[in-house]
């Protein structure tokens, strides 16, 4: 790898501008927002710092090229025609992952394959023998993507991606990924410094990043990279991240503020102490069942209440009437004098139900749902941090439906 080299972080779309913070408290250079992600340069310590530390991305690329590609054909020359021998060896694994929009192909596989095809084929004319391909753990992982007809192709410096952080050892329905969840945090300007507490924490996601922010601790540090393994650099990736690693765990505090979490469903519970434990966190994240709607006395004078309450209507029977009236009564339950608010909705139904205005807003996608970030400043202050709510005498007339709650997104 050249002194610095041209690099592409993925994020969440919406989170874009938190990324680009990230990045340049992180060491990189040159850093520009692209939709979908972040563009930076890099040297090879800088861009392992960026894989071991970043809370937000999804995947880092070192990007290869990018080509005119008509049909079929077009994808396996435009792939054949990259050095592959620079990148791969007859002893190395890889494996193609391949993303689509607004193609002429209905199929990510078949231009995975298309791309597989070349590189097995180019390799073979090259050095007189075909690398392996392994889905599951590869050595080398490579990034094909066709926007019409231009198709970019990029090696993944991490592997997996980066929101398996290692703690989710039991999931509840639509969970948040961990790296959405640490954008959240992020554009809720938390540092670790002040309480957190989650009503409706689900399978604990946001409780577990704060933690691991609260405790200073690297959230790629237990997982190793496919860099790692590359050919040429892989020896020096290893060495410099065994010295990064040490350095990470030398400098891990301990954390000095309450952490949290209540959640109605007894299932939910059991998941967030079950990927709390994983995370190692169970000395600095407390859990209890407990109604969000009738909030106990909080653990600290101020913090931060940060949820993501359901966008549809599991809570209970009544449709999205019952939606308004459950939405109507957090609005009364969180707003607690010195505590800041934020939540994530999927509704829209929700910010008139809540009846507070919101001081900040963001809009974010979780999987495929279209979902707004609102924050909401410390009731109950008086002067700049005060919020005006928006007065009812009765709880909110019903509203149309809205979309179905997310599936979960693909892991790209």
């Amino acid at each position: 790898m050249a002194e610095r080299i041209a690099l592409f972080a993925t994020t969440t779309r919406g989170t874009e501008d938190l990324l680009a913070d990230e990045l340049k408290e992180l060491g990189a250079r040159r850093i520009r927002q692209d939709r979908g992600g972040v563009r930076f340069m890099a040297s090879l310590d800088e861009a392992l710092k960026v894989c071991l530390w970043s809370r937000i991305s999804m995947r880092v690329l070192y990007p290869l090229g990018t080509f005119e590609a008509h049909g079929a054909q077009g994808l396996y020359d435009a792939a054949r025609g990259v050095a592959w021998e620079e990148h791969l060896t007859p002893t190395t694994t890889f494996a193609v992952d391949a993303t689509l929009k607004d193609s002429e192909h209905s199929h990510s596989g078949f231009v995975a394959l298309k791309v597989k095809d070349a590189i097995v084929d180019r390799m073979r004319d090259v050095v007189g023998t075909r690398p392996d391909v392994n889905t599951k753990n590869p050595d080398v992982s490579v990034v094909a993507h066709l926007s019409r007809d231009t198709l970019s192709l990029s090696l993944d410096l991490c592997g997996e991606p980066l929101h398996r952080r290692g703690y989710r050892v039991r999931p509840t329905v639509a969970p948040l990924k961990e790296t959405l969840a640490a954008a959240i945090l992020r554009a809720a300007r938390y540092t670790g410094d002040e309480a957190l507490v989650d009503p409706m924490c689900g399978s604990g996601t946001l409780l577990i990043e704060a933690g691991m922010m609260a405790r200073r601790r690297a959230p790629g540090l237990n997982r190793d990279f496919a860099v790692e393994r590359w050919p040429e650099l892989g020896a020096r990736a290893k060495e410099l991240l065994a010295d990064m690693r040490a350095d990470a765990r030398r400098d891990e505090r301990k954390v000095e503020v309450p952490l949290w979490g209540f959640d109605k469903d007894p299932e939910a519970l059991d998941a967030a102490q079950r990927n709390v434990r994983a995370a190692r966190l169970t000395e600095e994240i407390t859990l209890a069942e407990g109604d969000a709607t009738k909030l106990p006395p909080l653990p600290a004078s101020s913090g931060l209440i940060l949820t993501n309450p359901p966008y549809g209507d599991r809570i209970g029977t009544g449709g999205q009437k019952g939606m308004k009236s459950f939405y109507y009564k957090l609005g009364e339950s969180l707003r607690v004098p010195g505590w800041r608010v934020w939540v994530l909705s999927g509704n829209p139904a929700f910010e008139s139900a809540f009846h507070a205005r919101p001081s900040a807003r963001r809009d974010l996608m979780n999987g495929p749902i279209d979902c707004t970030l609102l924050g909401y400043r410390p009731s109950g202050g008086g002067g700049e941090d005060s919020e005006a709510p928006l007065r009812a005498s009765h709880e909110p007339v019903d509203v149309a439906s809205v979309r179905p709650e997310h599936e979960g997104e693909e892991d790209r």
